[in-house]
């Protein structure tokens, strides 16, 4: 059946994949910007030259606080890329255990429901991954599939669903789990003040989010309680534009690259990305009413808007995301996802994109019907 002869507008997709739940889940160390901000004073000291500029660089993020893995006082005295892991390790297992029953309470589903787990990060590593752990701890399914995603950053939100889409498409009477963990804070560079890292930290922070998905045997007894059906996906890499975000991993960790063409890269490219996309499910811009995308940053958000000619208030959930805890990498799109399902909830036929951008540089799209 040509996917064009669907007729979005007359309402005849077929029921396809749903998202059942999305919860998250954050540390129990919050602070406010001016905290942070005063402690990185402190820290760098003499060596910032112009003290202004950090403050105009934090005040720039539109960020009200953020949540942390470890107390702040901590941070100084670990040294060591390993020692940070470590704590990721620990975190991540604590922070993905708490979001994921959350999600799974919400879908009215117990763990050993589930038939596949998609893990995404892109601030620490574990080998078995952090997936194989979650599995022990919380005693879910034995044979699930196991899917440990890493590297693809803040795009890994929506490419993460996207895939688990993909799994219950294939298995229709099954359930499949994306779960997020990004716990920024521990790959920040004590000693490098490029301005890419003042941003970052000034902008990233901690947490974890949990969706689950199921296949369209499952979305048929859905009970009304759940959010959207998924009815399309579509993954677009840029050529050349390994530069533009990503990580220089070294004994040190994980540096951050974060080149001021970013929102550029967003404002000439998402544009044509989201027609072409749409095009192939025969419909237009128009047609989409509700907007859950991935909290980049103000300037990201700003060309976001820009590049898709949005109303003011189109992006409203994920603005609001942003202030309340920064951006998260991957986990920011489905806090925003999860902000919309239980706050914002379009009325019932409603069209809407769910979209991220990241390291590659790349953008993953996931048409939407509430």
């Amino acid at each position: 059946m040509n996917r064009r002869n669907w007729g979005c507008r007359r309402g005849s997709y077929p029921i396809g994949m749903q998202i059942l739940s999305a919860a998250s889940a954050l540390p129990p160390h919050y602070y406010p910007q001016q905290v942070l901000l005063d402690m990185f004073k402190l820290h760098w000291g003499d060596r910032l030259g112009r003290v202004d500029v950090l403050d105009k660089l934090h005040t720039a993020t539109c960020v009200d606080g953020r949540y942390l893995a470890m107390p702040i006082e901590v941070y100084p005295d670990v040294k060591r890329w390993g020692e940070y892991n470590d704590v990721w390790i620990r975190e991540a297992q604590a922070l993905g255990e708490a979001a994921l029953s959350r999600a799974l309470t919400q879908a009215g589903i117990v763990p050993a429901d589930l038939n596949a787990i998609y893990f995404v990060s892109v601030t620490g590593i574990a080998s078995p991954s952090i997936d194989a752990m979650l599995v022990n701890r919380m005693k879910l399914n034995p044979n699930i599939k196991r899917n440990p995603i890493f590297g693809l950053g803040c795009v890994a939100g929506a490419a993460g669903l996207a895939r688990a889409a993909d799994y219950v498409k294939a298995y229709p009477d099954q359930y499949a789990a994306l779960v997020s963990v990004e716990l920024c804070s521990l790959t920040l560079q004590q000693e490098d003040l490029s301005v890419a890292n003042l941003i970052s930290a000034g902008l990233f922070g901690d947490g974890a989010a949990a969706v689950i998905v199921g296949g369209s045997e499952r979305a048929a007894a859905c009970n009304g309680t759940c959010g959207p059906r998924i009815l399309a996906t579509k993954s677009t890499l840029y050529p050349n534009t390994e530069r533009v975000m990503g990580w220089d991993i070294s004994e040190r960790g994980f540096q951050i690259v974060l080149s001021r063409e970013v929102p550029d890269v967003a404002r000439e490219n998402l544009g044509r990305d989201v027609d072409l996309f749409l095009a192939e499910q025969g419909i237009r811009r128009s047609d989409l009413k509700s907007f859950v995308l991935h909290t980049g940053g103000p300037r990201v958000l700003e060309a976001t808007a820009a590049a898709l000619n949005l109303p003011d208030n189109a992006l409203d959930a994920s603005w609001e995301c942003l202030r309340r805890t920064g951006n998260l990498s991957s986990a920011s799109v489905l806090f925003v996802l999860e902000e919309v399902m239980e706050r914002r909830r379009p009325v019932a036929g409603t069209l809407g994109l769910l979209a991220a951008m990241g390291p590659g540089f790349c953008s993953e799209l996931v048409l939407l019907k509430w």
